[in-house]
């Protein structure tokens, strides 16, 4: 919603994504009235970061944008060449949502107890990103079983950690319930955040994130709900190297020498060698060899076997030994 309900601010936050090097930007569609009451409050982080004097539907009505706006939003994520997401508050905007060719479709937090919500966006055959801000692992699996009875493939379903206060505080976070979600529902994760600062996606991602969703702005002190806990975009860049670099360091988990250290094998490893001048016929003993750089001559976990065989030849101090 860092938009303010301005396309121009929207395209703006479209090329700091896209120069960040992120693989998509989402937005939220909403219409206001059919999402929420008049007598809806604001959350507390709203009322700082908001007019105080307005309620959550009023708030809600300036950072709506037209479905015209979105269809140019799209086809300007298209130019830009990044996948345009978005999250759809209630049944017509997931219609719009169809009729433009999403192909993925991301669920909000305050939706994952909306039955009737979850039955329809199940039934689209869509890829889903349901987020779990605020709910209990009995409740993220009563919403996955509703989707795959709805019809969606649980293949195609990946469900974010999240916590929902702007910001979180570090104690809060919880992380490894991404790990708990994974593991009970065997279902792809990621992590939703809205904590200050980088650390946390960077920390998720090595978790066995599969997304990373994060808020930013063009600049943090704009007046809107959002805009104090979200990242600026020299920040979002750091996260997205930082992240991008995690991806590669993750490798393919098969403990081996990379090809970059085999050459330092033999430098650093050792041999076993004379400590002393040996002649041919003596008897190896540990008052005779040791263990030196570099590796290449027998490797001392052979140390045992050598000790008490006979010097076949001459050896010089600090010469690798042979049998």
């Amino acid at each position: 919603m860092n938009h303010n309900g301005s396309i121009d601010l929207a395209k703006k936050l479209i090329d700091v994504a896209a120069d960040a090097g992120a693989d998509a930007v989402k937005f939220q569609i909403f219409k206001a009235d059919k999402v929420v009451s008049k007598y809806a409050p604001k959350a507390d982080y709203q009322k700082c970061t908001t007019d105080s004097s307005e309620s959550q539907l009023e708030m809600a009505k300036k950072l709506e944008l037209s479905q015209r706006d979105f269809r140019e939003l799209a086809a300007y994520c298209t130019y830009r060449r990044i996948i345009f997401l978005s999250t759809p508050f209630d049944f017509e905007s997931i219609e719009f949502l169809l009729e433009i060719g999403l192909d993925t479709f991301k669920i909000p937090s305050g939706e994952i107890t909306n039955l009737p919500y979850l039955r329809k966006i199940g039934s689209l055959d869509k890829k889903l990103i349901l987020s779990t801000g605020m709910a209990n692992l009995l409740e993220v699996g009563e919403a996955i079983s509703i989707l795959m009875q709805a019809g969606t493939d649980k293949a195609m379903i990946t469900v974010l950690h999240c916590n929902t206060d702007y910001p979180t505080n570090m104690e809060d976070v919880n992380l490894t319930a991404m790990i708990t979600i994974k593991n009970e529902f065997n279902v792809a994760v990621g992590y939703s955040d809205h904590t200050l600062g980088i650390e946390v996606p960077v920390a998720a991602v090595a978790l066995g994130a599969s997304i990373i969703e994060k808020h930013f702005t063009l600049d943090k002190n704009m007046l809107g709900p959002d805009h104090g806990s979200s990242l600026d975009p020299d920040e979002l860049k750091e996260m997205i190297k930082a992240i991008r670099n995690i991806e590669v360091a993750m490798g393919d988990g098969i403990k081996k020498p990379s090809s970059s250290e085999l050459k330092n094998i033999n430098i650093v490893r050792r041999s076993i060698v004379a400590t002393r001048d040996i002649k041919k016929g003596e008897i190896f003993t540990e008052e005779n060899i040791t263990v030196k750089r570099p590796g290449t001559g027998i490797s001392p976990m052979m140390w045992d076997k050598i000790l008490g065989q006979t010097a076949q030849r001459d050896f010089l101090v600090d010469m690798p030994v042979e049998l």
